[in-house]
């Protein structure tokens, strides 16, 4: 996951909807069902999927009250406990 991805993608469901979002999650989801896919490929599409989630997830905390800065700290602190565990 990249921070600064998911700021981007934070904003921008900020200034649209998280609908939006969403939507490109199903369609990307569904693209990782192609059988010719190299392993490359799912990969690069399961970043954008984990960056997307990670947005929506943010964008959660944010709607419950925490500012963007603190909720995208306390995302990612989450994140890094999930991979130090």
């Amino acid at each position: 996951m990249k921070l600064p991805v998911i700021k981007h993608l934070t904003t921008f469901i900020e200034q649209n909807d998280e609908d939006y979002v969403v939507e490109a999650i199903e369609t990307l989801e569904a693209l990782t069902e192609v059988s010719s896919l190299k392993d490359e490929e799912l990969d690069v599409i399961g970043e954008l999927i984990s960056n997307m989630y990670g947005a929506l997830e943010v964008q959660k905390m944010t709607k419950e009250g925490l500012a963007k800065k603190e909720a995208l700290n306390t995302f990612m602190q989450r994140v890094m406990g999930a991979i130090d565990a």
